[in-house]
């Protein structure tokens, strides 16, 4: 495997993209580390393409789980990339790291509380995305998994237009209400009944918020998910044939809404 290294400074970030290419089904993914900086502060992100693909297309960003930027995030990013679309996996603690369990409580309860902060290293994160030549710029989603699925919607809660946002088993009550008119951008919305984190009444409460700010929204609840983190491979709580549906899902909201 190949590795260089390209310096580069695109809307105002100092980037450096560490790239390595596979093979996989036939399929040539390429992947790169994009280290950038928001606020003075270092960051690093995973980008994901298929180099067969000719010419721009549509671009994702995808917020990791609370834990930060684990190997889940980058997964789902290669999967996008599959699809045909250039995935940004962000980082929103900094460093590109992935903290353990007895710290993501208290990382992404700071992170997911300061909601400028959230906008600010969202909207940088979306910058390097579009920064990058092979997107579509008229065409750009975001999907988030946990904490991220909980950043993506407050993202749209503070008016971030997007083309679409998804979230899976997302913290959807974070203490920031959308007004009306606010959510600028589709919504699609995948849950699992038995959410411990999403009890019933958060999430009725979710969709009432909703439709006071007259968001389009999509709302999905898998009446059998009595867990949280039910799309990862990799939890305790996997529930393959609700993961399977929900990616389905947004794969057919992507196709609408590109």
């Amino acid at each position: 495997m190949k590795i260089n290294k390209t310096f580069l400074i695109i809307s105002g970030f100092l980037m450096t993209l560490s790239v390595s290419a596979f093979t996989q089904n036939g399929e040539t993914i390429v992947t790169e580390d994009v280290k950038y900086t928001v606020g003075g502060m270092d960051f690093q992100g995973y980008l994901a393409y298929d180099s067969a693909v000719k010419g721009t297309r549509p671009g994702i960003i995808v917020v990791h789980e609370w834990t930060g930027l684990n190997d889940y995030a980058k997964f789902r990013a290669r999967e996008l990339a599959k699809q045909g679309y250039v995935a940004f996996a962000a980082d929103m603690y900094g460093g590109g790291k992935e903290v353990p369990v007895s710290e993501a409580r208290s990382m992404s309860g700071k992170v997911g509380s300061d909601f400028p902060l959230i906008k600010e290293r969202f909207t940088a994160a979306l910058d390097v995305l579009e920064s990058n030549a092979m997107v579509d710029n008229t065409k750009v989603a975001a999907i988030g998994y946990c904490f991220g699925g909980g950043i993506v919607l407050n993202a749209a809660r503070m008016g971030v237009e997007l083309q679409g946002i998804a979230s899976f088993h997302a913290s959807i009550n974070t203490g920031l209400d959308a007004g009306k008119g606010d959510v600028k951008t589709p919504l699609l919305v995948l849950q699992g009944a038995g959410d411990p984190a999403a009890p019933p009444q958060k999430q009725e409460a979710f969709r009432k918020e909703m439709n006071s700010a007259g968001a389009n929204y999509e709302y999905v609840i898998y009446p059998d998910v009595n867990a949280h983190n039910f799309t990862n491979p990799e939890g305790s709580s996997y529930y393959p044939e609700e993961a399977e549906d929900a990616w389905g899902k947004m794969l057919d909201f992507f196709q609408e809404i590109f």
